[in-house]
Order: structure tokens, then C-alpha cells, then sequence
């Protein structure tokens, strides 16, 4: 069946972006997965899962899960696009911190348009990433993944840049803003304790110890790398 001309249904962009965020690591996303994610019962799932495959958004992989077609995945990337730039603009002109934005692009992102998005890229610069480093789709729907590397991972001694967080839970965000581990702070690990334990890095106003989940959250690239 071709793809929907209509304009989908908010419910309907959750679930796209759910799935599109679920299958990043190159998996099926689950019923179970996408129920917890988006706080559902796995039976509603099931059928918004069935009606979304019927209009050409979804494809199932027996026994593993559903996946993105090419039309789905544009209208998933058009849902982060508007969320990162959402992000993007609240941070810079509105005085939002990078642990207050997320449920606050959530809410927005139904509602504006897409004229009113790309003022917003452009009134920005027409940034590449948001606050928290994760890149930001173009208005063709195409995006550049770059892989970095775990903070947890860079051997000792070796220095490098953060580029990207991997989390919104706004505790975390507040802690590593009150340290200055922000994307495009140079830190330098200077120490990593074996199976597992904690890596010390050196910043710009001092040494912090990191725990392993921590450490592993934070993304990294060589300094002076682009």
C-alpha cells in the first residue's frame, strides 16, 4: 500500500520517532520496547503497529520486531528535526538550560510548522547539532551519524573533545554542566581504574572522577578532530 498524503496524527509521529529512536543500533524495535518508551500497553501497541504497517510507515521482521520503511523514516527524521531544533532555539534565544528542553520540544513539536522551523534553523545559523551534541537532520530528511567514541573507552593519557551526551535525564545534564563536561570541552583522561571502575579526567578547572555509565554516556573525538 503507498504511503499516507495526509498529515499524520500526533500519535502517529510519536510512535515513528519511538521506533526511530529504538532501531539507531541497527535492530527491529519490540512491541514491548516501544510500549515501555512510550508508556503504553503492549496490546495498543500491536494495533497502531498493524495500522502503521498497512500504510507503508512500518515492516515487520518475523519474530524480531518492525522496522522503518524509507517513508517512514523521512517522516521520523522531519519529528527530530523539529525537536532538535526546538531544542536549538529555546537553549539559545529563550534562556532554556540543556536539562529543561526536552519536554518542552516534546510539547512544541506537533504544533509549529515547518516555515516556522526553518526560521528557526536560520535565525540559529542553521546549526548541525543541538545542546546536547546529537545532529540535527536537513530539511531533505538526510543526516550524517558521526561515530564517537565513549569517554569510558579513550586509553589514558590521551586527550580529547566532548561532541555529544547520550542522555535527558536532567539530573545527569545538571551535573556535567556544574562540571563543565559539555559538548566541546577538551579533557584529558589521566587515570582508569580496571574491571569496570571509574576514569579520572582532567579539566579545565580540575579532576573529575567519572563512574563506568557515566564515562560511558559522554562522546568523544580526538581534539582538534572535525
Amino acid at each position: 500500500m503507498a504511503p499516507p498524503t495526509q498529515p499524520l496524527t500526533r500519535s502517529v509521529e510519536d510512535y515513528l520517532k519511538a521506533i526511530y529512536q529504538l532501531s539507531q543500533g541497527g535492530s527491529p524495535a519490540g512491541t514491548t520496547e516501544i510500549a515501555n518508551l512510550l508508556e503504553l500497553a503492549p496490546a495498543s501497541v500491536t494495533g497502531m503497529v498493524k495500522r502503521l504497517s498497512e500504510q507503508g510507515l512500518l515492516e515487520h521482521v518475523p519474530y524480531k520486531g518492525v522496522e522503518l520503511t524509507s517513508a517512514g523514516r523521512r517522516a521520523a527524521l522531519k519529528m527530530v528535526r523539529r525537536h532538535r531544533i526546538l531544542e536549538s532555539y529555546l537553549v539559545a534565544f529563550l534562556d532554556y538550560t540543556w536539562d529543561t528542553v526536552h519536554e518542552e520540544a516534546d510539547r512544541l513539536e506537533h504544533a509549529v510548522s515547518d516555515r516556522l522551523i526553518e526560521r528557526m534553523a536560520l535565525a540559529l545559523g542553521n546549526p548541525s547539532v543541538d545542546p546536547h551534541g546529537d545532529p540535527i537532520p536537513a530539511p531533505d530528511g538526510s543526516m550524517v551519524e558521526l561515530v564517537y567514541t565513549p569517554l569510558s573507552e579513550v586509553p589514558v593519557g590521551e586527550s580529547v573533545e566532548l561532541r555529544r551526551v547520550e542522555t535527558r535525564q536532567a539530573d545527569r545534564l545538571r551535573y556535567f554542566a556544574e562540571h563543565g563536561l559539555v559538548p566541546g570541552a577538551s579533557v584529558t583522561v589521566t587515570a582508569r581504574q580496571p574491571f569496570g571502575g571509574p576514569t579520572t579526567v582532567q579539566t579545565g578547572d580540575g579532576d573529575r572522577l567519572l563512574g563506568a555509565e557515566l564515562a560511558g554516556i559522554l562522546l568523544c573525538a580526538r581534539a582538534g578532530a572535525r
